[in-house]
């Protein structure tokens, strides 16, 4: 399968910060609100894509799930912080990555293609979603 048969199976749009997804469920059973206790995404990126810097308010866990090496960016502070999300664990790459609250994160691949879940608890909500400036980069001023 290439990226658009990816794409086209499972019901993809493309995301804000760059990339294609779709929400795949959302807990509400423990939830009071439309936010619920957790929810979790399928996250595709092709060759020549990012996921532009940006940081949420909850916990995300990345879990790969195929496809090449996706590239996790990760900063609070200091210096950035990039962890390899893959299948070669021979090769130090990882199934699985958090990012804690608030921590700025950006995502990119050298592969034709690479296909994550992106599990947010609390769930995600765009209006706690926020996107770094065109340009930003860790370190220089917000």
């Amino acid at each position: 399968m290439n990226a658009q048969d990816i794409i086209t199976q499972l019901g993809l749009a493309p995301h804000p910060e760059g990339g294609w997804y779709r929400e795949t469920w959302r807990d509400r059973h423990f939830g009071h609100d439309e936010r619920g206790c957790a929810s979790l995404i399928y996250y595709l990126l092709e060759r020549g894509q990012r996921s532009h810097w940006h940081k949420i308010d909850a916990s995300e866990i990345w879990l790969h799930q195929g496809g090449g090496t996706l590239r996790l960016h990760t900063w609070s502070g200091g210096e950035v912080t990039t962890c390899c999300l893959g299948q070669d664990l021979a090769d130090g790459e990882v199934l699985q990555a958090c990012v804690e609250p608030g921590e700025w994160q950006a995502a990119d691949t050298d592969a034709d293609w690479v296909l994550v879940s992106c599990m947010v608890a609390p769930g995600f909500m765009f209006s706690e979603f926020e996107m770094a400036p065109p340009g930003w980069a860790p370190g220089h001023p917000e």
